[in-house]
């Protein structure tokens, strides 16, 4: 048994940042000394070296993830009227960047045990005005590629992957970016790839949308003062970019370490599936890179999420929530029209899912006690409950 006493936090970066500080300081400095703060030498190494690593040729640096979805379907050629599907069962930035186009979002459900976009479902939204699909590859794992391009081809769709949450995940011989026109990434400090700030970045193997991306981050300028659309600025900054490019060559690394750690949860966990505690199904083995670990909590369990969540954190232990509320229900967007009931596998799931402590360097004692933790919440359920 793990000593109770151990806290564990649901991110630490530190793990990550202390083996390398000095080349991140160096790098940092480096940029300082050049002055090139803006579209410096550091973008345009990571720019190139992170777009090999997806397995295209161009990569785009801007502002943040949300601003990459926004550019890189604006660079795809979504217009006011096309319609893009995406599923419910997301981060809100990946509807906004959809509405920023002047597009029609067309939220689809999901898949109850992988959590990902159900492909049927969006096949039944298709209607003559749909020009796109967006996949989110969540909590770092890819939508199936065969499926996408299946349906894709029959229908003839734009492919443009939300792989926010999926570095150098991979799944059928695909990285998220190579598997349809373009990808978007979000450098969030937290992500599996994080910056010191926020960053995002496009991943396309056409070089006509890698080149429409390039002048609508910066004011719609494919030269300086020269402005051929209505751009806007959203640039990736050149410090932040030369941090990236010291963490890149270690991010397989620490992919693998989130990985194992996701296996100990499930062989500890697996023995709590008769108490309603059953992980989100990993259909891509190793290619999962698990941004995030999460648990659903079914009607079954003695006690609900909400409660389990509580009592975690008072014994030390940091959970979350992604997401508490599907997209659909969001208030910002009920002039779409959804309401409750139109999609409930997203909305069950937003009541079941629990994520639980994950990133490289989190110790094989952390994890179990984390599972020790749940179970000895479990136990402190009514026994009414229990034997509900």
């Amino acid at each position: 048994m793990t000593n109770t006493s151990v806290k564990v936090p649901f991110v630490d970066l530190t793990f990550q940042h202390e083996p390398i500080q000095s080349l991140l300081d160096e790098a940092i400095m480096n940029v300082v000394r050049r002055g090139d703060f803006i579209s410096g030498r550091a973008l345009v190494e990571f720019e190139s070296a992170f777009a090999a690593a997806c397995g295209v040729s161009s990569g785009i640096g801007v502002a943040c993830g949300t601003d990459a979805i926004a550019l890189g379907l604006q660079a795809c050629g979504i217009r006011p009227g096309d319609e893009v599907i995406l599923p419910a069962n997301t981060f809100v930035a990946t509807l906004i960047g959809i509405l920023r186009t002047g597009a029609t979002p067309i939220l689809v459900d999901c898949d109850q045990e992988t959590a990902l976009i159900d492909l049927d479902a969006a096949e039944k939204a298709i209607t003559p005005k749909t020009k796109a699909i967006v996949p989110v590859h969540l909590y770092g794992q890819m939508v199936s590629p065969s499926h996408l391009l299946k349906l894709a081809q029959k229908y003839n769709l734009i492919i443009f992957e939300d792989a926010a949450q999926a570095h150098l995940a991979h799944r059928e011989g695909y990285r998220p970016g190579s598997v349809g026109t373009a990808a978007a990434f979000s450098f969030y400090p937290s992500k599996n790839l994080g910056a010191f700030g926020d960053g995002g970045m496009v991943v396309t193997a056409d070089e006509t949308v890698a080149k429409k991306v390039r002048t609508l981050r910066n004011y719609g300028a494919p030269k300086k003062y020269l402005h051929t659309e209505y751009g806007t600025n959203s640039r990736l900054d050149t410090i932040q970019a030369a941090v990236l490019n010291v963490k890149l060559p270690h991010l397989e690394q620490w992919n693998n370490q989130r990985n194992q750690v996701a296996q100990q949860y499930d062989a500890l966990l697996k023995p709590l599936k008769k108490q309603g505690i059953v992980p989100i199904q990993n259909n891509s083995g190793s290619g999962h890179v698990y941004h995030l670990y999460v648990m659903r909590i079914l009607p079954s369990c003695p006690l609900d999420r909400d409660t389990i969540q509580a009592e975690l954190d008072g014994i030390g232990i940091q959970t979350g929530i992604h997401y508490p509320l599907p997209c659909h229900l969001q208030p910002a967007f009920e002039h779409l029209g959804y309401k409750i009931g139109d999609f409930p596998q997203a909305e069950t799931l937003s009541q079941q899912i629990l994520s639980l402590p994950m990133f490289p360097g989190l110790s094989e004692i952390q994890v179990e006690r984390v599972v020790e933790a749940i179970c000895q919440v479990l136990k402190s359920a009514p026994k009414a409950a229990v034997s509900a």
